[in-house]
């Protein structure tokens, strides 16, 4: 049915905190010796399981700019051809694949493990932080050893143990907690991301906590490494943080942090007067809160909002420095995104999402202001396994700051401040 609400949110498939049983059916036996109904469906409860999953997407889509350099990232001449208008679904007028995933996952009553691996090109963008190569020897940053051969494929790898019927700890690498969306085509409403998605964490490697306070809200903290890579660039790790609280039927709430102290591998270099290659004195942290709530069994609404920020720890000229590069010594990026779908009938539904997102000073990725709208009206064949997603995706950046550019890409390659795109996604899971 493709009234499937979008209420689980990044990371919350894998977040959700399983109770054991409260007590164990008695050993009942009839006069035949026979274990009792009741006891064999226990026995099979209790019973370790071994599940695989997984799907595989592709896409094709036009864009009415028709810009010239055949993708939807942006005009060339935004950052030294660097824009990221269009982080995933970026080819035009292309049949794409974009992610195949493999998902194996072992359950019983203590316990779980996931190993998720993907493979293709949005795998490859999803997990940008591990390069693909070796290093044998001790690298420029001792702490980021590089060391990581094949684990671009690792999309998760983790397991959870639980302690007691409300206590359980995961350690691994994990999807990210924060935002509304996931990297998983088959649970997104859209197949296109939004700038929420893009901008934001997509995963960790670290370990957390998750205590079911009561039956209706749910405490989630850990430590990780930092935000979409492996290894950090200091020893300070980052800080996470959630609060689940389902108020009421169909109505879910999160709210996500996440923080920490030079936490940035991808950080822009800036020229500071005492001459450091990178900046490293600062913090970063964000702030996000994702809800959904499934008005009647065909209606569902959604809204994820975010805010962050860094604070350099800068004086004199390499204040100047990092203000002249970010605006100001604790630049700041946030966003919003409204959601709702309609399940027509069992077959066919039809939402839409509304987004802003500013990073306005080029903190994260986009660099720029920008409004999005976006229908989606997807079909659900072959009992559940097929999903056909039809799209129209309307973009509306500024123009930035340096030199007034605007933002998208036309067909003669000069700069337009919108990009309207329709296509259709194609995804098969089992």
């Amino acid at each position: 049915m493709v009234s499937y609400s979008q209420g689980s949110k990044r990371g919350g498939e894998y977040d959700s905190l399983k109770k054991d049983a409260t007590s164990l059916v008695s050993q009942e036996v009839n006069l035949t010796g026979e274990k009792s109904e009741a006891v064999k469906e226990q026995t099979e409860e209790e019973k370790p399981k071994v599940t695989l999953s997984g799907y595989i997407d592709s896409y094709i889509l036009h864009a009415f700019n028709n810009p010239k350099s055949g993708t939807l990232m942006g005009n060339p001449s935004v950052y030294g051809g660097a824009p990221v208008g269009r982080a995933f679904d970026r080819l035009n007028d292309q049949f794409s694949i974009g992610l195949v995933q493999t998902k194996f996952m072992y359950s019983d009553k203590k316990s779980d493990l996931v190993i998720d691996l993907t493979f293709g090109p949005n795998a490859e963008l999803g997990n940008f932080g591990n390069t693909r190569s070796t290093t044998l020897w001790t690298s420029a940053n001792n702490y980021q050893s590089q060391m990581i051969g094949t684990s671009a494929a690792i999309k998760q790898a983790y397991f959870t143990y639980r302690a007691t019927s409300k206590l359980s700890f995961t350690v691994g690498q994990f999807g990210t907690h924060i935002g509304y969306e996931v990297i998983d085509a088959p649970i997104n409403y859209h197949y296109s991301l939004s700038n929420l998605f893009n901008n934001g964490p997509f995963y960790h490697i670290g370990v957390k906590a998750n205590y079911a306070l009561t039956e209706k809200v749910t405490l989630m903290a850990g430590l990780v490494n930092n935000w979409d890579n492996l290894f950090d660039n200091n020893s300070q790790k980052s800080a996470v943080a959630q609060v689940f609280v389902n108020p009421a039927k169909g109505f879910n709430i999160y709210l996500n942090y996440i923080g920490g102290y030079g936490d940035d591998t991808y950080l822009s270099n800036v020229a500071t007067s005492t001459g450091k290659a990178y900046l490293e004195d600062y913090t970063r942290q964000l702030f996000d809160v994702t809800t959904g709530y499934q008005v009647t069994a065909k209606f569902y609404v959604g809204l994820n909002a975010a805010y962050g920020f860094y604070n350099f720890k800068a004086s004199g000229a390499d204040a100047v420095a990092i203000a002249t590069t970010y605006g100001s010594t604790k630049p700041n990026w946030s966003g919003v995104a409204l959601y709702s779908n309609y399940a027509i009938n069992d077959v066919i539904g039809i939402g839409a999402r509304f987004e802003y997102f500013d990073d306005e000073n080029y903190v994260r990725y986009i660099g720029t202001k920008n409004t999005s709208f976006t229908v989606t009206a997807p079909i659900t064949l072959a009992d559940g396994h097929l999903i056909v997603k039809p799209e129209l995706r309307i973009d509306m950046a500024a123009s930035t700051k340096a030199g007034e550019i605007k933002y998208y890409e036309d067909h003669q390659g000069n700069g337009t401040n919108t990009q309207q795109t329709f296509g259709a996604a194609f995804i098969y899971k089992y």
